[in-house]
């Protein structure tokens, strides 16, 4: 499977009025989209045991929910692990989250040195899935952003796959 597959969530974003009558990039849930991700490379969710295990410990094929940089899984996303984390069954481990087609375009295009803009949760102009290695990250870092988070995601360079 070529991990630079991407994953595009069909879901319409919806534009709200917020109190002061401005309009905000609303949260959107593509639940779907995430699951089929999830039941694809076959990822099951990690157990209350597993919780809060480090990641080299974790069994491959689980998903679970941490900060950038990764030092463990938690079960449960919340506002201490909003960023959903992926160890597949090879035990390569993924950030996966929500970024723009263009950010997106530079990953797939392997540019050198860019930054990639990551959202635990989907938005009008952040609507496409994407699962990155971390291994391919040189740094991340989050903040908070409105009632959610940002993830900061750079990349120095993405090694050429052998084929």
């Amino acid at each position: 499977m070529n991990f630079t597959e991407m994953w595009s969530g069909t879901n319409d974003a919806k534009n709200t009025q917020t109190d002061g009558g401005k309009t905000r990039d609303e949260k959107v849930a593509p639940n779907d989209v995430l699951e089929e991700l999830r039941r694809r490379y076959d990822l099951r969710p990690l157990t209350k045991l597993e919780d809060g295990t480090k990641i080299q410990n974790m069994p491959n094929g689980v998903y679970g929910f941490s900060l950038c940089d990764v030092p463990s899984l938690s079960a449960k996303r919340d506002n201490t692990f909003p960023l959903e984390i992926h160890k597949k069954h090879d035990g390569i481990v993924y950030y996966v989250g929500y970024a723009s087609n263009e950010d997106i375009a530079k990953y797939l295009t392997h540019q050198k040195q860019f930054h990639i803009l990551m959202y635990p949760h989907a938005r009008e102009t952040t609507a496409s899935l994407l699962e990155i290695p971390v291994a391919f990250i040189a740094k991340c870092e989050s903040r908070p952003f409105r009632d959610d988070y940002l993830f900061d995601l750079y990349v120095t360079d993405i090694p050429e796959s052998p084929d």
